[in-house]
Formats: C-alpha cells, sequence, structure tokens
C-alpha cells in the first residue's frame, strides 16, 4: 500500500495534526515542570485541565453565552452584508457610497466601540456584544461577496439577456449561485472574527456571563489555571464555529453549480 494512499484518507488529515497537539502539550509540560515556570507567567496543561474538569458545567455556561451572541451578530453581519453587496454590485453610484463607509468601518477599534455601546444600551443588555459582533463581521462578508458577484462571466449575463431573463431571474440563476464560494471565503474569515469580537467585548462591563468576562474574572483573583480553562473553551468554540461554516459551505456548494471565471 503507497504512501499515497495513505495520505489521501481523512483520518490521516486528522491524526497528522491531532499527533502534533498532543506533542506539543506534553513538551509543554514537561517544561513548565522542568524549569519551573510560576502558574501566573504559564500553567501547566495538568492543572489547566484539573480546573477545566472541576468548573466543567461554568465553563460550558459561559462558552454557550458567548457563542449565543457570537451567532447572532455573525448571522446579522453576514445577512446585511450579503444585501448591501448586492446592492452595491448593481448600483454604481450606491457602490461609490458604501466604498469608504466599509473602508471606516473596517478600522473601528472594538476596544473602543465596546465601552461606548456598554454605556448606551446599559450592563444588562446583549445588545453591545451582539453589535459588536455584527460589525466585526461584516466587512469580510461584504468585500468578499461584493467581490464575488462582480466575477460572472459575460457569457453567461448575456445568455440570460438573450432569454429575457430580468435582473433579479438574472441575479438569483447566476450571478448569486457564482458567488457562493466568496460569500462563504467572507463567512469563514467571519466565523472567526465573530468569536473573538464577542470575548472581546465581554472585557468592557455588562453581565458577567461570558468567556470573556470570566477569563478577566479568573485572571484578578489569581485563578491563572482556571482562567486558561476558559481560553481553552474559546478556542473550542472558535473550532466549532469554523468547522460548521466549512460544513454548511460544502453543502450549498452542491447547489451553486455555476463555475466562477
Amino acid at each position: 500500500m503507497t504512501a499515497a494512499h495513505w495520505t489521501d484518507r481523512g483520518w490521516v488529515r486528522i491524526a497528522a495534526p491531532a499527533a502534533l497537539g498532543v506533542a506539543a502539550l506534553a513538551l509543554w509540560e514537561v517544561g513548565v515542570r522542568a524549569l519551573e515556570i510560576q502558574p501566573y507567567l504559564l500553567p501547566a496543561p495538568s492543572a489547566i485541565l484539573a480546573q477545566l474538569q472541576a468548573a466543567i458545567a461554568g465553563v460550558a455556561q459561559a462558552a454557550l453565552a458567548t457563542g449565543r451572541n457570537a451567532f447572532v451578530g455573525l448571522l446579522l453581519g453576514a445577512v446585511v452584508a450579503v444585501v448591501v453587496a448586492a446592492l452595491a454590485a448593481r448600483v454604481r453610484w450606491l457602490d461609490q457610497v458604501v466604498a469608504p463607509l466599509v473602508a471606516a468601518i473596517a478600522v473601528v477599534p472594538i476596544v473602543a466601540l465596546a465601552p461606548v455601546l456598554q454605556t448606551m444600551y446599559g450592563a444588562t443588555s446583549e445588545m453591545p456584544r451582539i453589535i459588536v459582533v455584527a460589525i466585526a463581521s461584516f466587512v469580510p462578508v461584504f468585500i468578499t461577496t461584493l467581490r464575488g458577484l462582480r466575477q460572472v462571466r459575460p457569457v453567461h449575463r448575456d445568455l440570460m439577456r438573450a432569454y429575457g431573463a430580468s435582473g433579479w431571474q438574472a441575479t438569483r440563476m447566476v450571478t448569486m449561485p457564482g458567488a457562493v464560494p466568496f460569500v462563504f471565503a467572507g463567512l469563514t474569515i467571519a466565523s472567526s472574527v465573530a468569536v473573538i469580537s464577542a470575548i472581546v467585548a465581554e472585557y468592557f462591563g455588562g453581565l458577567q456571563n461570558g468567556l470573556g468576562s470570566r477569563i478577566a474574572s479568573a485572571a484578578a483573583q489569581s485563578g491563572y489555571a482556571r482562567a486558561w480553562a476558559y481560553v481553552v473553551a474559546a478556542i473550542a468554540l472558535g473550532l466549532i464555529f469554523y468547522t460548521v461554516t466549512l460544513l454548511l459551505e460544502r453543502l450549498a456548494s452542491r447547489w451553486a453549480r455555476i463555475p466562477v471565471g
């Protein structure tokens, strides 16, 4: 059996990074113990795992709260981005108006926006965190979607005109299917950005129910291993969002049969 045959197997693509991760954790554990690194600098993986097991209910609850905000914000930002990109692709003057606004939104710092929104909506509202996630998710989805909408081959567009199709029919049957890979390219980026943005937004007051606030609270109380346990949960949450996005992309690619070129 050739090496290529083994490499083509799906389990190899999973086992290889898993083995690398286990080796890195083992090296981390040995290094912390051998060098006697203090927990406030870097706790050992075994200590983090112990804290994760001890507080699994609280970690799951915090991850659910953060994941809910990230999901709602991602969905809101993505829908608005696709709609605005579709309009900008069809209306030239709107494209010229939206382009500088998107550039401005792209450089808005979350650390400056989150406390302002928190003051506006109050300490008991999740809306500031959702808005932060939506803004952060909007930019990559808009940029890639707009690019995809402009990638339609002229022959396809001319063919639809020859058949007497309306502008909406051409958009629905040709333009949008061709833009699907670009939309999901933006969503893949936005899925990770959404989780990061939701966690960062939780550092600036509000309900103490998410991973960001729990990390800050544990670190402030010198519970460094516990803080890292919440960090592990944040990593797992980001991977879940990323994996689900890839699965949705595969499902959507079966519907979009129009080649991009």
